[in-house]
């Protein structure tokens, strides 16, 4: 059965902030604890096309593929699919922000399936990418929120 993930987390920041810190595919490195690298492979209209590098896991391997996503800011919406999928038979993201009060909610959905022969199946990546996305949001959280107090905080964010 194809696996799917729905996870979801509340930013204290507006909406604005959200979406251009988590869009800005450059920044991933360090916004990411997982990335080690991203390479802008092309751009057309709102659809990037970029390779992105893990750091190496406990075996030494860095896995890297090849990703397409395409954000439709008036919608607050991104898509994005893997392109070389490697182990996954397919990977769709679906990712959505709205505003709430006190902040952002900003989401994140996965859809995918994992090839016959990859080292894990669809339940067990499920579980893996349930247990990172929570991990993941809540740096990204805590990255913003930290950022945005210390931007309220500056002479230049009082005006």
């Amino acid at each position: 059965m194809p696996g799917h993930t729905d996870n979801e987390i509340t930013v204290k920041a507006p909406v604005d902030v959200v979406w251009d810190v988590t869009n800005d595919l450059p920044n991933w490195p360090e916004l990411f604890s997982e990335y080690a690298s991203v390479e802008i492979l092309e751009q057309a209209g709102n659809t990037t096309r970029f390779r992105l590098a893990m750091h190496p896991d406990e075996n030494g391997v860095v896995w890297s593929w090849v990703s397409e996503r395409t954000v439709d800011r008036a919608g607050l919406t991104v898509k994005a699919r893997r392109v070389e999928t490697g182990p996954f038979a397919h990977m769709n993201i679906h990712w959505e922000y709205g505003e709430v009060p006190g902040g952002t909610r900003m989401r994140w959905v996965q859809d995918f399936a994992m090839k016959p022969d990859a080292p894990i199946d669809d339940a067990g990546m499920t579980a893996r990418i349930n247990k990172n996305s929570k991990i993941q949001m809540e740096l990204i959280r805590d990255k913003i929120e930290r950022a945005h107090r210390a931007e309220a905080k500056s002479p230049a964010g009082r005006r």
